[in-house]
């Protein structure tokens, strides 16, 4: 006999209603998730008096008349009677049905292969749908027009045949790492390999990755082996022109110095999208990092000028031990010419504008030519600022090097090399503090000079500011 009063009957046939028609499938199944699981378990126990509605309430964290609630509605229509009863419905919020379909009209015939974020913007630019991506994204991945990446296949990289010829293609890049470990600071070897053969053409030690370290390394593999049909390397900055470092870019071109430098030695530059693609180089950073450290702790070298002159002898040791034979004997090394000079190509060069007091101004230093009827008629016009890698800065126009003078805008205050007095020594106490918070980098723009011994430039988004009380 049940004690638990029955609904009516017109309640419990509404009930068993909505509930066969918009959760029941055709087996009569109901689909219910964990949460939903658990709040059936519970309420059956009180159906059966097995719990108290005080301790189901607590339990599933709702009023006691919420559980007589769903007490009725399990008692009316079973389990299925405690399923959410908007699971089903449209909800309130959704789009009406035909915008979507026009939308995703619009994206089939014209926009299939775009994602989801620049489809929503051409919606809204092209045909007034102010829709949310997420929304369209959604609707493309329902319509088969977008796969998550999580849901797409892995990329395979299969592997690439070697060249045939030594120097027709060399793989270049950086390594950042401990390489003297504990013994001295981090530093950057550059690493040269042949693609045909695995062999080490050159290794460099350096500070950091950049231009002018390699200049150097360059130099040094063209005074040694001849100029290689083409080189092989990532989308480093130093390589390619990238959204971050128009510095880099020459002006006018949309190559880098080492670029530009490469392409009047007609030195082909790749870059590879993935670092699969340059395997062999990798691979050879992982066997330096383990046997190159090993061999510099075991000779006692600490200091990157020694690992410099000590680097020959360990490239002729790794290359007999790991080098690979080539498919032809032939070398693609090409020699320099006799008009291919390694002094005026390794530079750095930008242009400036003369102003009308004959300056060009580079670097933070302004440079003052000298007042004659030659340098008159370049004022306005645009000539060439080069660096070379230690340090040297030439003015040239129309293939000359002009003379001139340095101005220094960050000059430097001592206060031992002027007189003492009562008054000016505070003041100058305030401009030496000034002075230490002065960012002293040169512009943003320049290149980095860590091959010259200058310290790693560090990011400074909120430089402090001090203040000299008197």
């Amino acid at each position: 006999m049940n004690l638990v009063p029955r609904a009516p009957a017109r309640w419990r046939t509404l009930v068993r209603g909505v509930v066969k028609g918009r959760i029941m499938n055709r087996r009569g199944l109901i689909t219910v998730s964990m949460h939903e699981l658990e709040r059936v378990k519970i309420i059956e126990a009180v159906f059966e008096h097995r719990l108290k509605g005080v301790q189901a309430a607590e339990r599933l964290r709702l009023s006691e008349r919420q559980v007589t609630r769903l007490l009725r509605r399990y008692e009316c229509s079973g389990p299925s009677g405690l399923v959410s009863a908007k699971r089903g419905h449209v909800s309130n919020r959704e789009l009406p049905i035909e915008i979507r379909m026009r939308a995703m009209t619009l994206v089939r015939e014209r926009y299939a292969d775009f994602g989801p974020t620049l489809a929503c913007e051409k919606l809204c630019e092209c045909h007034g749908f102010k829709l949310a991506k997420e929304t369209v994204r959604r609707w493309m991945r329902d319509a088969g027009l977008w796969i998550p990446r999580k849901q797409r296949p892995p990329k395979i990289h299969q592997p690439r045949n070697r060249r045939a010829c030594v120097g027709e293609l060399i793989q270049i890049d950086g390594s950042d790492h401990r390489w003297f470990e504990d013994r001295a600071p981090a530093c950057t070897l550059l690493v040269f390999v042949d693609d045909a053969t695995s062999r080490l053409m050159a290794l460099h030690f350096t500070a950091t990755e950049s231009t002018f370290s390699y200049f150097e390394a360059m130099r040094a593999y063209l005074d040694q082996h001849g100029k290689p049909v083409a080189l092989y390397s990532d989308k480093a900055a130093v390589f390619r022109v990238n959204a971050n470092n128009t510095q880099e870019r020459v002006a006018g071109k949309g190559v880098t110095q080492f670029g530009r430098a490469c392409y009047e030695l007609n030195i082909d530059t790749w870059c590879a999208n993935t670092s699969q693609a340059k395997g062999r180089v990798e691979r050879a950073h992982l066997t330096l990092q383990d046997r190159l450290v090993k061999e510099m702790r075991l000779r006692g070298i600490n200091a990157v000028a020694e690992a410099n002159a000590w680097a020959p002898s360990f490239i002729a040791a790794y290359n007999a031990r790991f080098a690979k034979p080539p498919k032809s004997d032939f070398d693609a090394h090409r020699p320099l010419r006799t008009d291919e000079s390694l002094d005026l190509l390794m530079t750095w060069r930008e242009t400036r504008r003369v102003t009308k007091s004959l300056t060009v101004q580079y670097d933070r230093v302004m440079y003052l030519l000298d007042d004659t009827p030659e340098n008159r008629k370049l004022v306005h016009r645009y000539i060439d600022v080069w660096e070379y890698p230690d340090g040297r800065i030439e003015i040239r126009a129309d293939d000359r090097v002009l003379p001139c003078r340095q101005y220094d805008r960050l000059a430097e205050i001592d206060q031992g090399s002027i007189i003492e007095h009562k008054r000016l020594s505070h003041a100058l106490q305030v401009a030496q503090a000034i002075q230490a918070q002065r960012d002293n980098r040169r512009i943003s723009g320049s290149p980095s000079r860590t091959n010259q011994g200058q310290p790693v430039r560090a990011i400074e988004r909120n430089r402090p500011v001090t203040t000299v009380y008197s």
